[in-house]
């Protein structure tokens, strides 16, 4: 009943926004007599704020067409090179990059934006790295002949993806994907895997949420794991082609995540309003495209949904060495050689400081050598992975700790008094 509700809603606000955008086209026609009045021009940017702030939202597009690096202007490719039922590889390049270029592995949050959420960090980050990306699939978009998708199966597709891209690869986890991220590297570093990653980033995740609990943390521990279960999953509709599939739905996470900052979501859209009033178009359209991505959202399978609240976020099952991976205890002793970098920011209202950092020290046999901290001042959240203190502060950090541990991990071989040694 829950997403059908929202479907009918859906194609009310849709009618709604297509007459809205008609009639703001009309308020400001020069053939009419009230085109060019300010009354006229007042309302009609008041209903292209409505327009934009209803209309239906797909799967937007990465768009990234060209790349600058010193001056010179490099078309970028943008290619599927692995496919999967739950999510597709990605790749970006251009033919600027020199042959020794790092590899770059950046795996997007499922979390219920698209992997274009990521957009501004694939665009600054494919200047001197060959880019890969996790573009996660909407749930509803997947058959139930598919099967389910839950952490044991992300933490697979993020080790199969890495050894699609081969060893010496760097891996960058925004957010969510961090532990499975962090999980992965243990697993693989147990294993002495060849493809384990030479580094992995953690950026604004939620490794331990009892460091500095922020209100997304409240959220998932205020209720018991039933309660999720019985009143935000949802069965996904008829019309699309995961019918029956169990999901989390998008719109849901979407709402939570503006009732959070409501007062600052209202304040862009007038800011909006008054931009277009003013015919500032260049600050109007800047919030549109934020908003477009923004408000476009996806699905994700009950069963992912339900673990990340169990074993992230009540349970804390990773940095309390409890997490398992079919059957088998995660190790996070067993990083010995993947050198992690930690990085925070200072006005992070999802992920409070300290979550992220934690990482560094539970990874107890990795040497401090290769362990790093970076707090980035007056950044929030997003602004970790997007905007311009992303491109100029955080985005230098990450490439100098990948060009420090650039080499294929070390080879980890026993000895007798420990157990292990690097050589």
């Amino acid at each position: 009943m829950l997403y059908n509700a929202y479907e009918l809603q859906r194609a009310m606000l849709g009618n709604a926004a297509a007459w809205a955008s008609a009639g703001a086209e009309m308020l400001v026609n020069p053939m009419l007599p009230f085109g060019n009045t300010e009354i006229s021009s007042v309302m009609s940017s008041a209903l292209n704020v409505f327009a934009h702030a209803t209309a239906s939202r797909g799967k937007p597009a990465f768009g990234i067409e060209t790349v600058t690096v010193d001056g010179r202007c490099f078309p970028v490719t943008e290619s599927i090179v692995a496919r999967k039922p739950f999510g597709n590889l990605l790749r970006f390049d251009h033919p600027g990059l020199p042959k020794d270029a790092p590899k770059l592995l950046i795996v997007a949050p499922m979390s219920g934006h698209y992997a274009t959420l990521l957009r501004g960090t694939v665009a600054r980050m494919v200047e001197n790295a060959q880019v890969y990306i996790t573009d996660w699939a909407d749930a509803k978009m997947v058959p139930e002949s598919a099967g389910r998708f839950d952490l044991d199966d992300y933490i697979d597709y993020i080790v199969a993806f890495l050894e699609h891209i081969g060893p010496g690869t760097h891996m960058l986890a925004v957010c969510q994907p961090s532990v499975p991220a962090f999980a992965a590297t243990a697993l693989m570093g147990a294993k002495q895997h060849s493809a384990r990653p030479a580094t992995l980033t953690m950026m604004g995740g939620p490794i331990d949420t009892r460091e500095a609990p922020t209100t997304v943390n409240d959220v998932a521990m205020q209720r018991p794991l039933p309660w999720f279960a019985q009143n935000v999953i949802a069965t996904v509709p008829m019309m699309y082609p995961g019918a029956g599939r169990r999901v989390y739905p998008g719109f849901l996470q979407l709402a939570g995540f503006m009732a959070m900052n409501l007062r600052s979501h209202m304040m862009s859209h007038y800011g909006m309003f008054k931009h277009m009033i003013e015919g500032d178009e260049d600050s109007a359209d800047a919030t549109k495209a934020f908003y477009d991505e923004y408000r476009a959202v996806c699905d994700m399978t009950s069963e992912f949904y339900l673990q990340t609240i169990e074993h992230v976020f009540q349970k804390h099952s990773l940095p309390k060495n409890e997490l398992m991976h079919r059957g088998e205890r995660i190790d996070l002793t067993a990083i010995r050689d993947t050198a992690i970098l930690a990085i925070e920011g200072e006005r992070d209202d999802i992920s409070g400081i300290g979550q992220t950092r934690a990482a560094l020290h539970l990874a107890t046999h990795l040497p401090d050598a290769r362990k790093k901290y970076y707090l980035a001042e007056e950044v929030g959240h997003y602004g970790i992975f997007n905007g311009s203190k992303w491109r100029s502060r955080i985005a230098p950090v990450l490439e100098d700790w990948m060009a420090k541990h650039q080499r294929a991990p070390l080879k980890v071989v026993p000895d007798a008094a420990s157990g292990t040694r690097g050589s």
